[in-house]
């Protein structure tokens, strides 16, 4: 096992433990799920990417490898170590189902100031679709006449664009706008994390918006992005899952994973009002079967599909009609 350094040792000011793992794009939802098992703040997704545009945008190489990355508090040094030696050893776990190349887990003690600027030199400027453009707030954008702007601080929450679930999601809202389908409905957002989705939906013509997540975190994250983009009066966001506890919305959007979408596929329609749409991603290919078949025993029509790598996202509508019972 190689040697990682002590948290705290030789560095008083030492806040944070980074754990940093470099992997191919299949793996990065298994490995996030790992880290964050051990970061209460969560993780982040950054994909192998150039700058271009004078270094205001950015273009994504997917057959490079991302880094998955997390922190975890090093103030106690036997606690972070632990939190550390714990991925670890689920990480070495995960290689035996053979994914495609799994790096070795790095480790560095950040101190506080640091990391509140670190992580910020991994999101530049993105355009997804043919419209949606994705500024982190500490970045400059010399906006096209169509643009839609997103000013987006991720935070430590999910959600900043850059993942492939997330560009295909926002890619899909964009086609439902365009088609007619999004201008002055409800919208939910089913595990809003940054509140990226919601904030698109806002933008392209939702009247309403609603995220929901069990995570408090992303709930902060999401309220104060739609602030930052003056929509606070027209996004709201609760922590919580599902049921929303709100009457069915026109649109639902659930950037989740197959697993997630196979065991939620009931919940998610009773969410969507008859006629409705899902835009739903998060979908490893190899299980776009799966997500299908369970969305159409649930009364769920996918209507269209998008791909993008190994990742896809899915389109579908809710029959007008009661769903006959088995």
């Amino acid at each position: 096992m190689p040697k990682r350094p002590t948290a705290g040792e030789g560095r008083p000011g030492a806040a944070w433990l980074e754990l940093a793992v470099e992997a191919d794009i299949e793996a990065v939802e298994a490995i996030s799920e790992i880290l964050g098992r051990v970061a209460p703040g969560g993780t982040s997704v950054e994909p192998a990417f150039e700058l271009v545009d004078e270094g205001l945008g950015a273009r994504i190489d997917p057959s490079r490898p991302a880094i998955v990355r997390a922190y975890v508090p090093a103030r106690d040094a036997a606690a972070a170590h632990r939190a550390a030696r714990e991925a670890e050893a689920a990480l070495s776990h995960l290689q035996a189902f053979g994914l495609r190349p799994i790096g070795e887990l790095r480790t560095r003690l950040v101190d506080e100031a640091d990391w509140a600027e670190a992580w910020k030199a991994h999101f530049p400027v993105m355009r997804v679709g043919n419209r949606l453009v994705i500024r982190p707030t500490w970045r400059r954008h010399r906006a096209l006449p169509d643009d839609v702007v997103l000013a987006m601080d991720p935070g430590m929450a999910f959600g900043t664009g850059l993942h492939p679930t997330t560009r295909l999601c926002l890619a899909a809202i964009e086609g439902v706008a365009t088609g007619g389908a999004l201008a002055g409905t409800r919208v939910l957002d089913v595990g809003c994390g940054s509140g990226i989705l919601a904030i698109a939906a806002a933008r392209l013509g939702a009247a309403q918006v609603l995220g929901v997540d069990i995570d408090p975190i992303a709930i902060e994250a999401t309220l104060a992005n739609a602030r930052r983009n003056g929509l606070g009066r027209r996004i709201h966001a609760r922590a919580r899952s599902l049921p929303s506890g709100e009457p069915a919305f026109d649109v639902v959007l659930a950037n989740l994973i197959a697993s997630v979408l196979v065991a939620l596929a009931g919940p998610l329609r009773d969410e969507v009002r008859p006629g409705g749409l899902l835009v739903a991603s998060g979908i490893f290919v190899d299980r776009e079967v799966e997500v299908t078949e369970a969305f159409s025993r649930a009364g769920l029509d996918v209507i269209e599909r998008s791909e993008e790598g190994d990742w896809v996202a899915l389109v579908a509508r809710r029959a007008s009609l009661p769903v006959p019972k088995p």
